[in-house]
């Protein structure tokens, strides 16, 4: 799709790799956020507030929401901040593409497919769940054209944010024993931020996207214990590796808030958690998912250059 592409949340880790993915293809773009714009790119506007919505959509012909308030504010913040965006995505009449996870579906037996009902119980699933619906129901009632794609944990350059990052990586390339969050011997699927990136602008360019919510393309369910093995395999150095239980995340819990909200889904840590993505692949033609190995070689690189 030509014309303008407006990424909100660009400075975050999802948000500035698409920002990164759609000036590759060739798209011209608007990186949106709250801070001092930075960059050929850069547009400062607070999207919490509708003037702020419509400044920051205003021209755009697809949207990317990458904003999203803190972890332990998204029960009360997040469906208040998707009417706002919603609201300047409708003014400029434009397409949003919404970069979502996996949370609406609850506990679940078995690989995630889109067609599971959002079964959530808690309440950062459930929140997650108002916003797709609230996205969705947009686009049902011809508001907007709009689409979702949805993705695991995630690692990759800039991914700092995430429990796939510093205490991975960084500890890796100190020395120090890297963590992974749950159960060392459950497969999980996590995700590639270039990938994550490349299929929300697919997303964006399709319009057989709209209307739907999107698993998008990942490499292959891995083991915590076999990524942390890649990780020490290309940092070099004795490995030391460790899992995070549910009783030291109790713990831990107790005077790290961070931590603490992870009880709330722990049913991602300790049993298998598998996203199917075959939908997207059918639908999008083939597409090359970023090995783990490659990967965490990049991910590792850019710690080296970047992290303190």
């Amino acid at each position: 799709m030509s014309g303008l592409h407006v990424v909100l949340g660009a400075t975050g880790a999802i948000g500035s790799a698409v920002v990164a993915e759609l000036t590759a293809r060739g798209h011209l773009v608007r990186a949106v956020s709250r801070s001092a714009a930075t960059g050929p790119h850069g547009f400062r506007a607070d999207v919490t507030t509708t003037d702020g919505a419509i400044a920051a959509c205003e021209g755009a012909a697809v949207v990317y929401q990458c904003a999203q308030p803190k972890y332990e504010r998204w029960t009360d913040e997040f469906p208040g901040l998707t009417r706002t965006v919603l609201t300047g995505v409708e003014a400029a009449g434009a397409k949003l593409v919404m970069a979502d996870n996996l949370y609406v579906y609850g506990p679940v037996d078995g690989p995630m497919t889109e067609d599971l009902p959002h079964a959530a119980a808690n309440p950062k699933g459930r929140a997650r769940a108002e916003v797709d619906e609230l996205i969705l129901a947009a686009h049902r009632s011809g508001r907007v054209r709009a689409t979702l794609g949805r993705a695991s944990d995630y690692y990759g350059p800039g991914g700092v944010n995430t429990i796939i990052g510093p205490t991975v990586f960084a500890a890796a390339l100190a020395g120090k024993t890297a963590r992974w969050v749950g159960d060392l011997d459950q497969p999980h699927t996590v995700a590639y931020l270039p990938d994550i990136a490349a299929g929300l602008a697919t997303l964006g360019e399709r319009a057989e996207a709209d209307g739907h919510a999107w698993h998008l393309p990942a490499a292959e369910a891995v083991t915590g214990r076999d990524f942390l093995g890649l990780v020490w395999a290309a940092a070099g150095g004795r490995p030391k590796i460790s899992g995070l239980g549910r009783g030291a995340q109790r713990l831990i819990g107790l005077f790290n808030p961070i931590v603490r909200e992870l009880g709330e889904t722990w049913y991602q840590r300790d049993r298998p958690f598998i996203s199917d993505d075959s939908a997207f692949r059918r639908t999008f033609g083939p597409v090359k998912a970023t090995p783990h190995a490659e990967g965490v070689a990049a991910t590792l690189d850019w710690y080296r250059h970047n992290a303190a």
